[in-house]
Formats: C-alpha cells, structure tokens, sequence
C-alpha cells in the first residue's frame, strides 16, 4: 500500500517534499550555490515529461540524484570552472556536534572538511555525500552511482581517511573499538 500512495505523489509535491535534499547533494557535489540550484533545477526539467515512468521504479528521489551526479560530472569532466562559494549553516550539513568543540573551532572544522571534501576525486566525493551526508546505504548509493559495492565501500574508506587527515582526526584503526570512535569522522 504505501508503494501505491508513493506512485500517486504528483510531480510538485515531490519537488516540495525533497527539493531541499536534491539542493544538498549537488551543492556538496559542486561547492557553488548557483551551479547546484542550476543542476537540480536540470535534473527536475529532465524528469518531469517521465515522471509516471520514473514513478514506477519505485525509486524517483534516487533517479533524481542520479541525473545530478550525471550532470555534476559532465560538468567536471568538461572543465567548466565553478567558484567555490560557502553556504550558510542551514544548507550545510552538520558535520561536528555542536558540544564537541567551541564555535571557533567548529567553524574552522567545517571549513577544513569542505575543502578536504572539495579536494576528492568526483567519485570518492560522490559516494561520500551519498552515503554520509544523505544517509543511503551502501546498496543504494552503489544503485545510483551505477558501480558495484565494492567500489562504494573502498571510496567511502578512502574518502574519510582523506578526510579525517585534513581535520587532524585519528585514522579509524585507531577508533576502532573505543566508544568515544563511534560517530566520528
């Protein structure tokens, strides 16, 4: 039943409900405002005529994300310069938890993340924002990046190693096990 109640959401009820999320993904894709406003609103014109199609796969907000790692990386892969742009704390996602450090310190985290974030390969990137910032499964980020399990599992490791390093966090060896390692980087 609750299948059926998803296939029946109209087009702009589903834009209202995720559009927010949409944004998220691509602006930590892109680090511009604008160029992520401009791939999700591409992203939304592409599915709209298909969206009774898109509907019965039973998946649209994953067909969505999709289509704006498609476009993201042609955009990468074509060279178009994007200015990287800092966004305001609504639309970034909560990357150190407000009691570990004082607002300084969290500030200069969050910036040494971004910019580590920034510094990944696409893919790596890719499979980070998916699995870490939007809460996917390794399943599902795999499915929408179109590349095996593996792949996510190894540039997921590769990308927090990476990104652990740039904020001076011990690597996960040494968390594994101790408590106070669960929910770190």
């Amino acid at each position: 039943m609750a299948r059926q109640a998803e296939e029946d959401i109209s087009f702009d009820e589903f834009v209202a409900a995720r559009a927010r999320s949409l944004f998220r993904t691509a602006y930590l894709l892109v680090h511009h405002r604008e160029t992520a406003e401009d791939l999700v609103q591409s992203a939304l014109e592409r599915a709209y005529p298909r969206w009774r199609r898109i509907q019965r796969t039973g998946a649209p907000e994953a067909y969505i994300r999709r289509v704006i790692i498609n476009l993201a990386n042609d955009m990468w892969r074509s060279g178009r310069g994007v200015q990287w742009q800092e966004l305001d704390e609504d639309h970034l996602p909560r990357l150190v938890p407000q009691a570990a450090a004082d607002p300084a310190e969290r500030v200069a985290t969050r910036d040494a993340l971004m910019r580590a974030l920034r510094s990944l390969p696409f893919g790596m990137r890719a499979a980070l924002v998916l699995r870490h910032w939007e809460g996917l499964s390794e399943r599902e980020t795999a499915e929408v990046l179109g590349v095996s399990l593996g792949t996510v599992k190894s540039q997921t490791n590769r990308g927090l190693e990476r990104l652990r390093a740039a904020v001076g966090a011990p690597p996960a060896s040494a968390l594994a096990g101790s408590v106070s390692g669960k929910g770190a980087l």
